[in-house]
């Protein structure tokens, strides 16, 4: 059983930065995948990130080239880097780790507001 425990979120304007961490009881070197997802408000949760035990990553084109996904598998960390932050990013950010099984955290709010 590992815990995913997701920090970082917040209130930013437009065109802000936020960094989210995502921390594992314990180790994410035998998950293949670990990512992040959202869910906004009335809509369905939707992949944002997700990057192989390798490093290979994977972008939702929304996200591309303002987003950054990064994992530390020393520190049992995963990271998401978000830049040039626009309203409609505005969601609940998981933190997902896919292997045999699949975990989720518990989300952290994400609002992009001016």
């Amino acid at each position: 059983q590992v815990q995913l425990v997701e920090s970082g979120g917040g209130l930013v304007q437009p065109g802000g930065s936020l960094r989210l961490s995502c921390a594992a009881s314990g180790s994410i070197s035998s998950f293949a995948l670990m990512g992040w997802y959202r869910q906004a408000p009335g809509k369905q949760r939707d992949l944002v990130a997700r990057i192989t035990s390798g490093g290979y990553t994977e972008y939702a084109d929304s996200v591309k080239g303002r987003f950054t996904i990064s994992r530390d598998s020393a520190k049992n960390m995963v990271y998401l880097q978000m830049n040039s932050l626009k309203p409609e990013d505005t969601a609940v950010y998981y933190c997902n780790a896919a292997g045999s099984r699949m975990y989720w955290g518990q989300g952290t709010q994400v609002t992009v507001s001016s």
